[in-house]
């Protein structure tokens, strides 16, 4: 749309990886080059860790094609993985020939072949494993036992841990601390200063086909900034609306008022507190520490007590940023919130934690569920299509209702589950007796489930 406005070839800041795109600072060209070099003197295991849109995705994808030919890279893109799965689930990306009947040890004995098989031709092979703050802990370390294939000289399987900083929380549990201590190389991923901001918009524009005067001005720049927290992603999605606004009025230079309308667009706020606010909290400081020190202060506390009401005009600027592209888990399509304003206060939920009483549809599921799970094989697998905060009890039952979810509302299963002093629901859908047929029911759910990325579960975890 804007691209003509500005003599660009195509889109500079798209959120998909584009690796013609890559950035190599912020030292991310560094990590690469890092990356690289611990995969090819066959170091074990290596962890990088960022926050979520600091670009670890790009990195992995730069990884790939960076590393020679004779490594062949395996992807594992669902980490949410059984412990019983995950071998399943590199052989499968490798091409083994195994069978869904196949145990645990026969698995083990097709690959380590394969890798003998490699490692007499000089050939490596190396698993990136996406959003690994999401596998579970029983899979880590399954994850560790494969890290025990090996010569007397040489790994034959390694791997790249890409995650959130909640994997370092997960890694620090006893019971798989051996895992973190078979970690040889740990990379972290820091948000773009303002200078490195700038680079990167330069060089995403010239990248694309851009010859002109820099388009996006110095305090645009630092508000984008600010806005952005540094992070790549927010930064693409801000600097790409900033051209829309900036092709809207007819204009070849980026101003702070165009990146304000992107950021009031995208949901993300300026966490700036008015100066009335700080004036507001210094003179109340400065008050109380004037009676604190005066010799009538037992006799000012009294007063304060029985007559003072102090009222601070601090304007609600704290307002928490909705990434609609968020990868946590926790989050579902249904508990994306329409913007308020800055002074509208939150809706309390209609529903409490523990009571359905309100909502006959799914209190009804609740209640099969929990016969469903006392009665079901626990060696049967069904799969996970959707987990929501309790708040959004109201719009899940909803979802219930709606024709589509209709027909196949005689196999879909709800139960609330605490993580991390967090009420959530997760729904389930069917009952498969292997993995095979599980995976492919996941292929024919609705696409209100598919958005979600459902995925495996065995039933006896559900316990």
């Amino acid at each position: 749309m804007y691209y003509d406005h500005f003599g660009l070839k195509y889109p500079p800041f798209k959120i998909t990886p584009d690796t013609q795109l890559f950035y190599s600072g912020g030292k991310r060209g560094l990590v690469l080059e890092a990356l690289v070099y611990a995969i090819e003197n066959g170091e074990g295991i290596v962890k990088v860790v960022g926050e979520v849109g600091s670009g670890k995705t790009m990195l992995c994808r730069m990884l790939g094609e960076k590393l020679p030919k004779r490594i062949e890279v395996v992807y594992i893109m669902n980490p949410r993985l059984p412990p019983d799965m995950i071998l399943h689930a590199i052989a499968v990306e490798m091409r083994l020939p195994i069978t869904p009947q196949d145990n645990r040890l026969q698995v083990m004995q097709t690959l380590q072949r394969r890798l003998l098989e490699k490692h007499a031709k000089n050939q490596q092979v190396v698993v990136f494993i996406e959003e690994a703050q999401e596998m579970p802990l029983e899979t880590l370390e399954e994850i560790r036992l494969l890290s025990n294939l090996e010569t007397t000289r040489d790994k034959l399987l390694q791997m790249v841990l890409f995650g959130q900083p909640e994997l370092e929380t997960n890694l620090s549990a006893p019971h798989i601390r051996q895992l973190k201590e078979r970690i040889t190389h740990r990379f972290y991923l820091e948000a773009l200063t303002r200078q490195e901001i700038n680079e990167y918009l330069h060089f995403r524009l010239h990248a694309v086909g851009y010859r002109g005067a820099p388009i996006f001005s110095s305090s645009a720049v630092r508000l984008l900034t600010r806005v952005s927290n540094g992070l790549v992603r927010r930064v693409n999605i801000l600097a790409d609306k900033a051209l829309l606004a900036a092709f809207a009025n007819g204009v070849y230079l980026i101003r702070p008022k165009h990146i304000r309308l992107a950021a009031r667009d995208s949901g993300f706020a300026d966490r700036r507190v008015s100066t009335a606010a700080w004036m507001s909290l210094v003179t109340l400081v400065a008050l109380l520490l004037g009676l604190w020190f005066s010799p009538y202060r037992e006799m000012a506390w009294t007063w304060l007590k029985d007559n003072a009401t102090f009222s601070v005009p601090v304007k609600t600027t704290f307002s928490v940023p909705v990434e609609i592209n968020s990868s946590d888990p926790s989050e579902s399509a249904l508990s994306v919130q329409p913007k308020r304003s800055s002074t509208e206060a939150l809706p309390k939920p209609n529903v409490s934690a523990n009571s359905t009483a309100t909502i006959p549809l799914l209190q009804q599921r609740v209640q099969a569920t929990e016969q469903w799970i006392a009665t079901a094989n626990n060696k049967h697998y069904t799969i996970q299509v959707m987990q929501t905060r309790i708040d959004n009890t109201n719009n899940l039952a909803a979802l219930l209702r709606q024709p589509e979810i209709q027909p196949l509302l005689n196999e879909i299963y709800l139960h609330q589950v605490n993580r991390k002093e967090q009420v959530f629901w997760e729904m389930l859908y069917g009952q498969f007796i292997d993995a095979n047929s599980a995976m492919a029911a996941i292929v024919n759910l609705p696409e209100t489930w598919q958005r979600n990325k459902p995925f495996l579960r065995k039933i006896a975890h559900l316990n």
